[in-house]
């Protein structure tokens, strides 16, 4: 199994690849060594064709994260060149999450905060335990949020709905999260595990061409038209229409029964 440090815990079981922030001590705030790993290990579940589905977590049951690990801030943030290679890792990590083609599920149970929440945004979806809170603190530190990690809030809830997140600084439940649209499930608190399981089992049993293109066409969409890759959307759709699961699914159905799909 990877091993790119002992605060990712890594694992892949049943199409599903897990990715578990193991910070409990600073209620899984994530360490630079943390964000350097995260496109090492989303690296390998896209080439590994076993895994369908990514799921990323919180150890401990009281955080999903706490946002950047600030501990460390004096020995990798101090001087122009320091915050430079911090920061990169962070944008190379960012990035591996925009970017995966596989779908992302964020299992959220407890807190969710700041860098946090940010790297919850970059997944797909958002499953989270009713006794889960939610906020942006940057107010409260004068931080600046760059332009590419408002508009992944802005498409996901609204200007308005941002605007109050980050003007308050404040703390939100679950109940208010899922109302605004931050998060798609809200779950009751020791059962978000299983009903993430599940859920992310449900997925990896679909045709995971269509659920590529589903999420392509999608991302598509969410860009600017001058920006937008209509060949890219053109290509993935004909690429399940000439899939083996195409033919597989048609056959199961008039068969009825469970298709097998191969994600060819």
């Amino acid at each position: 199994m990877l091993d790119v440090t002992d605060q990712l815990i890594i694992d892949k079981n049943n199409g599903v690849g897990r990715i578990t922030f193991d910070n409990q001590q600073r209620r899984n705030a994530l360490t630079y060594e943390m964000w350097c790993g995260l496109p090492i290990v989303l690296d390998d579940f896209a080439k590994d064709d076993s895994v369908r589905v990514i799921v990323l977590a919180g150890a401990g049951g009281k955080a999903f994260s706490a946002g950047a690990d600030i501990s460390q801030f004096a020995k990798n943030r101090s001087g122009e060149d320091a915050v430079a290679i911090y920061n990169q890792a962070v944008a190379e990590a960012t990035q591996a999450l925009v970017g995966a083609d596989k779908p992302l599920i964020a299992q959220i149970d407890g807190f969710c905060v700041g860098g946090g929440l940010g790297v919850a945004m970059c997944c797909d979806l958002r499953i989270a335990a009713s006794n889960s809170r939610f906020a942006v603190p940057a107010a409260k530190l004068g931080l600046g949020y760059k332009l590419d990690g408002l508009k992944i809030l802005v498409q996901q809830v609204g200007p308005s709905a941002a605007k109050e997140i980050f003007f308050t600084a404040r703390q939100f439940d679950a109940d208010e999260a899922f109302a605004m649209g931050l998060i798609n499930r809200v779950v009751a608190p020791g059962d978000v595990a299983a009903y993430v399981d599940n859920y992310a089992k449900t997925i990896a049993g679909n045709a995971p061409l269509t659920v590529l293109a589903a999420k392509t066409v999608i991302g598509e969409i969410l860009k600017d038209p001058i920006e937008r890759d209509l060949d890219l959307c053109q290509k993935v759709v004909d690429d399940c229409f000439a899939s083996e699961d195409y033919k597989e699914g048609r056959q199961a159905f008039m068969e009825k029964r469970t298709p097998e799909f191969k994600g060819r």
